[in-house]
């Protein structure tokens, strides 16, 4: 029980980047894509028994053939650069049954990830997921980062289109990663493993929509290449963008045209602070999530 290693693979100092679904599915986008993109093979998983109740049953001809879980798996890649380890977890799991990991669970999984990691030498682990922030869907996502370490910063300053969360104005030097993406930095910390968090932009007004958001993921993945010194074709990536893109237009028209003036003001934030005519106020952001839950709603028939 626990972990399973499929192949003993002789890697020298990999990185690791690991991730679990989120808010616009950003982080899980970004590092699958780089994981097919290098052509990673399979490595191992973590046993789904301790963690995961079956998503399904599969029965045939009266008999159970067997309990479908959610996949943990490991993956890896020898590079010319470097050698990497890939960690994607299908679901993050939950002692109290929500979206996202909690408790004795999602720490015992972290640490299985770790074990792995520190396994086949590895030093640096990058996770990724979405920052909730106030922009506009047509603007270019910046990518908001987090290290587990001092001595990480300047590095992380150095990466282009990216900011450190405790450099924005108004969060007052602070900030908190939901979920096991966050929680696996701080645990890495505890273990000696460097880490830093990449998490890409996604509006306000977007988070909650039922789609992915794969411009978030662009921002995160030509950090993560970049950093990790590798080419990525961003292609295949760029339809998904253009999709999404069009997919938020046909909503975002049918807002009423007092929620629209007010979103336009966000194609004006900057990094450091809002340029006129301002950004959206506290007030104006329930009105405007309330007004596309009402839309949302309207339209699949809820109540």
């Amino acid at each position: 029980m626990g972990i399973r290693l499929y192949k003993k693979p002789k890697l020298d100092s990999p990185v690791l980047i690991a991730c679990w679904p989120g808010i616009g599915n950003i982080g899980i986008i970004a590092v699958d894509t780089l994981r097919r993109m290098v052509g990673a093979e399979e490595l191992g998983e973590i046993e789904p028994w301790d963690f995961f109740y079956p998503r399904k049953v599969i029965i045939k001809d009266g008999e159970l053939k067997t309990l479908e879980f959610p996949i943990s798996k490991f993956y890896f890649k020898k590079t010319t650069r470097r050698d990497l380890l890939f960690f994607i977890g299908e679901e993050q799991p939950s002692d109290g049954g929500r979206v996202y990991a909690e408790g004795t669970k999602a720490y015992r999984m972290a640490n299985l990830v770790l074990d792995v990691a520190l396994k086949f030498g590895c030093q640096r682990v990058y996770t990724s997921g979405a920052a909730v922030a106030p922009i506009h869907h047509t603007t270019r996502s910046r990518v908001w980062a987090v290290p587990n370490s001092d001595v990480l910063i300047d590095e992380v300053r150095s990466y282009e289109n990216t900011v450190l969360m405790s450099d924005i104005e108004g969060r007052g030097g602070q900030g908190n990663i939901t979920g096991l993406n966050g929680l696996l930095l701080g645990v890495a910390k505890k273990r000696g493993l460097e880490a830093i968090c990449v998490m890409g932009e996604i509006p306000i007004y977007v988070h909650g929509f039922p789609i992915p958001y794969p411009k978030g993921s662009k921002s995160v993945l030509e950090v993560l290449s970049a950093a990790l010194g590798i080419e990525i074709d961003m292609q295949g990536l760029d339809g998904l963008v253009e999709q999404s893109e069009r997919d938020i237009d046909s909503v975002y028209e049918r807002l009423p045209a007092e929620i629209k003036e007010q979103l336009d003001k966000l194609k004006y934030v900057t990094y450091a602070r809002p340029a006129e005519p301002g950004p959206i106020t506290e007030e104006d952001k329930k009105r405007i999530l309330q007004e596309i839950d009402r839309l949302f709603k309207k339209e699949s028939g809820g109540d």
